[in-house]
């Protein structure tokens, strides 16, 4: 809840502290925030554009695809490598999505509060509910974060935007990055067989490379299984993910039928550490 992150949230105008009182977060400059009857709160600067945020169909597709448990072997390593690091403070997930991830984790750091940060409503509303100790918080990646400097003992980032200058901000010193990002091999089946985006084969040294400035490497582990998709599940994966954006639905359509049902098809990605 919202509370519980309180002591952690800074103002997105003139960074300063944000206090609840009642349903609205007030800061000494005299901004404030109404929480939303979904339960989230908006931190959004008055310019910010909020076009690249997930819609309504793809947050949908989202916790369909991830309630039936599909990415159940990613959720488990993450929340393995976030219980090693034994965080204290706040758990910041920035790119939260519907909070699935993030959930994960706090259940394996008991007292642990989490801020689920992302800029599609639409997610959030998820988010809020996902967790008893999650407080959702639309903002910028791309923007300073509504946190406070030193506020967070781990930060999450699970296939979403990385700000480097900010995410070494908001760690305390010591705190710990957790990364999760697709290596090429991740649903290569689907990507040939239906035209979809693929992974760079320098996605990890060009990750390493930008958060280079920031934060020390610590680690890194690779988790690959094989899924058993049916044709409902395959158009639910590809519409949940940045080839939603890009991908023609006729066409996608098309090639879907096909495709056997079920496909087999691999996930693989890293989960990298990075220290401040």
């Amino acid at each position: 809840m919202l509370q519980d992150i309180e002591p952690y949230l800074a103002c997105p105008h003139c960074a300063q502290a944000l206090t609840l009182d009642g349903r609205t977060l007030r800061c000494p400059g005299g901004h404030s925030f109404d929480i939303a009857k979904q339960g989230y709160v908006s931190l959004l600067a008055g310019d910010a554009h909020t076009g690249t945020g997930d819609t309504a169909e793809m947050v949908a597709a989202r916790s369909d695809f991830l309630a039936a448990g599909h990415y159940r072997p990613i959720a488990d390593a993450l929340a393995d490598a976030a219980a090693a690091t034994a965080p204290e403070g706040l758990v910041a997930d920035l790119g939260a999505g519907t909070g699935h991830y993030l959930a994960h984790v706090l259940d394996a750091l008991p007292a642990r509060p989490g801020a689920a940060l992302d800029i599609s409503k639409y997610a959030l509303r998820r988010a809020a509910k996902a967790h008893p100790r999650i407080g959702a918080v639309v903002c910028d990646a791309w923007r300073p974060l509504p946190l406070r400097d030193a506020s967070a003992g781990l930060v999450l980032n699970v296939f979403a935007p990385r700000n480097g200058p900010e995410i070494r901000r908001v760690l305390r010193p010591g705190g710990t990055l957790l990364l999760v990002s697709p290596t090429p091999r991740h649903l290569r089946e689907l990507v040939t067989a239906l035209g979809l985006l693929s992974v760079d084969e320098e996605k990890q040294r060009r990750i390493d490379e930008k958060l280079g400035p920031h934060l020390t490497p610590a680690g890194r582990q690779e988790v690959e299984f094989t899924l058993r998709l049916s044709a409902a599940d395959v158009r639910t994966v590809v519409g949940m993910g940045p080839s939603a954006w890009h991908t023609d639905r006729e066409r996608l359509a098309a090639r879907l039928a096909g495709l056997p049902d079920p496909v087999e098809v691999t996930a693989s990605v890293t989960v990298a550490a990075y220290r401040r």
